[in-house]
């Protein structure tokens, strides 16, 4: 078995390395090549903790396996992210345990890469100006794979606590792009990209803050009663997703399908538009919105590459298992 440890991982995979592999998965999700199982997350009632498991197959790469982890809120006052989750990868003609891989890092690779993806297919390509809400850990991985995308011009933000804006300021400035804080309203009116990454439990981005031909990836939704953006929101959109079925019952989705507004019949997988099945956005006044669930198969793609990277320059450590 080969264990590639958390302090492995960033002298390993890089940004682009996940962006290619998350971007075709949803490829092969959408050949149906490739499922999730079902997710299974839920509180513990110790530490404030939210614990689960997303795991998958996906028949082209035949990775197996799953992800184990969650969110444990209180972990910055022990020096640690809040984030805690490894990876486990299974031969897929034996069932034996091949791998088991660090996966805080790679997470947080692999859901800014999701976002990365959606923008590259639904983005105006005279997007110019990006908006950032959320301003915690994920946030600058998001802003750093977002400006891969598209030649931006400006990145604006807001946050419940303005003083933490300074982390996407600082990523702004490594590339050049000025960066300014700002209100909701303001935010709504000049973005063409926005990306929401928050914990929030109520709409923050309301529908009529949101103008013609703005795209939206919102990626902080991925647990029953989270919510980034009113529902009204979604309703007058193009909506697009990792997967259809986490959309609608842990995504952004779940509250337009709730209240009736929309049905999931409306939603669109992203592995459709890359695969060249669906246009993608259709004009250049079309509110698109991609709902970035986080997926299983995910992880293990980017933890499959680890992995090859791992072996390829030495640094899998090995056991018997």
């Amino acid at each position: 078995m080969i264990i590639v440890p958390e302090h492995e991982i960033e002298g390993l995979v890089s940004a682009s390395d996940c962006f290619t592999a998350v971007e075709r998965v949803f490829a092969s999700m959408a050949q149906k090549s490739a499922y999730n199982f079902s997710v299974i997350r839920e509180a513990i009632g110790h530490a404030d903790a939210l614990y689960g498991f997303k795991s998958g197959f996906d028949r082209e790469s035949l990775a197996l396996g799953l992800k184990s982890g969650g969110f444990w809120p209180n972990n910055m006052e022990k020096g640690l992210t809040n984030h805690q989750s490894t990876i486990f990868l299974f031969d897929a003609d034996t069932g034996k345990c091949r791998a088991v891989v660090g996966g805080n890092l790679l997470t947080a690779l692999r859901t800014a890469a999701a976002s990365a993806v959606s923008i590259k297919y639904l983005a105006r390509p005279d997007a110019k100006v990006l908006g950032m809400v959320g301003a915690g850990h994920q946030s600058s991985f998001q802003l750093r794979a977002a400006l891969q995308q598209r030649p931006f011009e400006k990145v604006i933000g807001w946050n419940l606590f303005p003083e933490a804006l300074d982390r996407l300021a600082k990523v702004a400035a490594e590339h050049d792009v000025p960066f300014e804080a700002v209100d909701l309203d303001r935010l709504g009116a000049e973005a063409d990209v926005i990306i929401t990454i928050t914990s929030s439990f109520a709409p923050i981005l309301k529908a009529a803050q949101i103008r013609p031909g703005t795209h939206l990836a919102c990626m902080g939704t991925d647990t029953k009663g989270k919510q980034e953006v009113e529902a009204e929101l979604l309703a007058a959109a193009t909506i697009f997703s990792d997967e259809i079925a986490q959309s609608v019952t842990i995504g952004e989705a779940q509250h337009p399908v709730a209240k009736g507004l929309i049905s999931p019949n409306r939603i669109i997988e992203i592995g459709a538009v890359i695969n060249g099945a669906h246009p993608g956005r259709s004009n250049a006044d079309e509110i698109t919105v991609f709902d970035g669930t986080g997926v299983g198969l995910q992880d293990l793609a980017v933890a499959s590459k680890a992995v090859d990277l791992a072996v390829q320059k030495g640094v899998a450590v090995v056991v018997d298992f």
